[in-house]
């Protein structure tokens, strides 16, 4: 018959070895503390009525006023949006999106017609947008040369090879190299007010400020340091194999040029949505006693470089005012109003419960 004893080192986590080996054996057991045993104090609300039902109207009550804010605001924000990638046979743009391609070296023009239903106000901001285009694909984001972006002239001449199978192009690095490069958005869109005599006004679009202004300023940069002869800098260097012109000729202007092109820089933030839109242009306010874009007919003409047959994708043209709150998104207003609603409609459901059943149980309680 074996005898077990017990002692204070074993519940700390030691145990006394045979009397002949005369050192302790190691054990898996936690030392006996408060931490490793999980005896600290804890803390643990109590939910009464008296505290679960003022949080669910006081929750409805601040939510649904901000929901319906929001959506207020969001409702206010003008938007219209058109297609023209072409894909029906009654589109100005069918001929355009059958017959080019990344080879075609003569550009397709199409012209669409629309009419503005109310005017817009303030500052008009015009997008694009594609649909299909899965800017998020791991390979694809990675397909860049960062360094080589912020000017590096070591990395310009010797491309990373994340930039593969857009790295080298006869010989030469490409620059900027990479697939998010290779497929920039190249579509030219103009914009003219059709008067009431019948002749065109062309509205003015802004090309600058569209671009973040950190990555302006940060994280693009032309190599060569204040050197403005930018087709030396370039020089020994190719194009993107599906680019028109060089990278030193996207802009006449050189604030606008190269890697601190603007529309370069707002496609190189790549998108996480599958179909998303991307800042083109800004339309100025000038006159705060005329709209910017009044109401009336309007012409949109399209220089058609852009294919998306090839993933069947879909392209648009996006006019929107902005908000305090940015863009038009009634998603923001909606949810507020529905989580304060359905916290209110809890409240009261609990507060009916607990009218008529807690004072029955608490004259059993007294009862009993």
């Amino acid at each position: 018959m074996m005898a077990s004893s017990y002692s204070a080192k074993e519940e700390d986590g030691h145990h006394s070895g045979p009397a002949g080996l005369g050192a302790a054996t190691r054990t898996r057991k936690p030392d006996n503390t408060a931490f490793k045993q999980q005896r600290l104090p804890a803390w643990q609300p109590i939910l009464t009525a008296g505290t679960v039902l003022p949080a669910f109207f006081i929750i409805g009550l601040i939510f649904i006023p901000i929901g319906i804010g929001l959506y207020v605001t969001s409702n206010n924000i003008n938007e219209f949006e058109i297609d023209y990638t072409g894909t029906d046979m009654s589109s100005p743009c069918f001929n355009c999106s059958q017959n080019f391609s990344w080879n075609s070296t003569t550009p397709c023009k199409c012209v669409l017609s629309f009419y503005l239903d109310q005017p817009f106000e303030s500052n008009v901001f015009m997008y694009y947008g594609l649909s299909n285009f899965y800017q998020n694909h791991r390979r694809y984001v990675k397909s860049r040369d960062d360094s080589q972006l912020n000017g590096d002239e070591r990395s310009l001449k010797e491309p990373s090879k994340e930039c593969e199978p857009y790295r080298t192009n006869e010989n030469k690095p490409i620059a900027p190299c990479g697939a998010i490069a290779n497929s920039m958005f190249n579509d030219t869109l103009d914009l003219f007010y059709i008067n009431p005599s019948g002749s065109k006004t062309q509205i003015p679009l802004n090309k600058k400020g569209i671009a973040w202004s950190t990555d302006k300023r940060v994280k693009f940069r032309n190599p060569g340091g204040s050197n403005p002869n930018l087709t030396a800098v370039f020089k020994d260097t190719a194009k993107p194999v599906n680019w028109h012109k060089p990278v030193y000729e996207l802009d006449s202007e050189a604030d606008n040029n190269g890697f601190i092109n603007e529309d370069f820089i707002v496609w190189m933030r790549t998108a996480a949505l599958p179909t998303f839109r991307k800042l083109y242009r800004i339309i100025q306010k000038n006159n705060n006693m005329t709209p910017t874009l009044p109401r009336g007919n309007y012409s949109l003409e399209v220089t058609y470089n852009y294919p998306v047959r090839s993933f069947e994708g879909r392209k648009r043209v996006i006019l929107s005012t902005i908000s305090w709150m940015g863009g038009k998104n009634p998603f923001l207003g909606i949810a507020y109003m529905t989580v304060g609603s359905i916290c209110f409609f809890l409240g009261v459901v609990l507060l009916f419960i607990h009218h008529k059943y807690g004072n029955r149980n608490n004259s059993s309680d007294i009862a009993s």
